[in-house]
């Protein structure tokens, strides 16, 4: 065993992602804190709902961005994927009158057809995933528009569809907490993908990729049925945040969700996840949602302009991914 290999164990690699962690879980706290002091309407309990309710949707694609990222590729597509399966939503309920469950069952079944035939591309035809992605999120992109007429679908038709992610089934419980259910949402779906990467040969393949994929294959992983399936799941999720958006919205926007893929890798990079693969949690992910809807929504209170929030963001995925060079040292 060469001194790098050995320096580079199990403990200290544990220690260095609960280390990232803490890390950011200490600057998620430092914002709020931070804002609270700026401006008394940041700590009001409906901002703090606010807050839970815009971190559904970025911490869903956070997730989907993180098991991607863990495996070494990445993917461009997450946010017109998601514009994509609400606008499959809005297909299904609107224009073919299908029951709720059914027209959300046909949207997260999209986004893991769309996630699968991007693991297609990237497996099959040899094209890196950053080239497959993107040409996936222009395609995807152009057919929400054609199939759309560029035309916004509301869900006007389909009472109920909007207490997917504005309704409260623990408020209804408990009037003291009333969570939006697109927070429980994202939980929910986060404490499956971390089931899924933790304790099954699903996520223990994932990982495998992401160390070493060559080795991987050699050992007798069929490693391009692996990474489908990866992506596939990613995708799976990815169409979860498109319900959740389009509910919430009561409508399907077929020009939004370019942009949500930045602040999504940000969300995960600033959670500890190795853009080189490897390493990478979910909670972690979850806290780096965390910071950037915190970041964004004090800085919409404080009256920020919107342009001076973009360079914040882009500063802030900067920092995370120069962070991720210095603990890769």
């Amino acid at each position: 065993m060469s001194s790098a290999e050995a320096a580079e164990t199990p403990k200290s690699k544990d220690f260095s992602g609960a280390g990232q962690k803490l890390l950011a879980f200490a600057s998620l706290i430092a914002l709020i804190v931070a804002f609270s002091l700026l401006s008394e309407n940041f700590r009001t309990v409906t901002n703090m709902m606010n807050i839970l309710q815009a971190t559904s949707v970025i911490g869903l694609l956070a997730v989907s961005a993180t098991i991607v990222i863990i495996t070494g590729g990445i993917d461009l597509s997450v946010g017109t994927a998601m514009t994509f399966t609400a606008v499959t939503a809005g297909m299904l309920l609107t224009w073919l009158h299908l029951p709720i469950p059914l027209g959300v069952l046909g949207a997260i079944l999209m986004g893991a057809l769309t996630g699968l035939v991007s693991g297609a591309f990237i497996t099959k035809m040899r094209i890196p995933p950053f080239i497959a992605t993107l040409g996936m999120m222009l395609v995807l992109k152009g057919l929400s528009l054609i199939l759309t007429g560029t035309k916004p679908i509301y869900f006007n038709d389909s009472p109920g569809f909007t207490s997917i992610a504005q309704g409260s089934v623990i408020g209804a419980l408990l009037p003291a907490f009333p969570v939006p259910n697109g927070v429980v949402i994202l939980f929910v779906v986060a404490a499956v993908a971390a089931y899924i990467l933790n304790r099954t040969v699903l996520g223990r393949y994932t990982y495998a990729l992401g160390s070493n994929e060559e080795a991987a294959r050699l050992s007798g992983v069929n490693v391009d049925a692996w990474k489908m399936a990866i992506y596939a799941l990613a995708g799976a999720v990815t169409g979860v945040a498109g319900v959740v958006l389009a509910a919430r919205l009561n409508s399907a926007q077929p020009a939004l969700g370019q942009g949500y893929e930045l602040e999504a890798i940000a969300a995960v990079v600033i959670g500890g996840t190795s853009l080189a693969g490897g390493r990478g949690t979910i909670l972690g992910t979850l806290i780096g949602a965390l910071i950037m809807s915190v970041m964004t929504n004090g800085l919409r209170i404080l009256s920020v302009a919107p342009e001076w929030q973009i360079v914040a963001t882009g500063a802030i995925i900067i920092g995370a991914v120069y962070a991720d060079s210095l603990r890769k040292k």
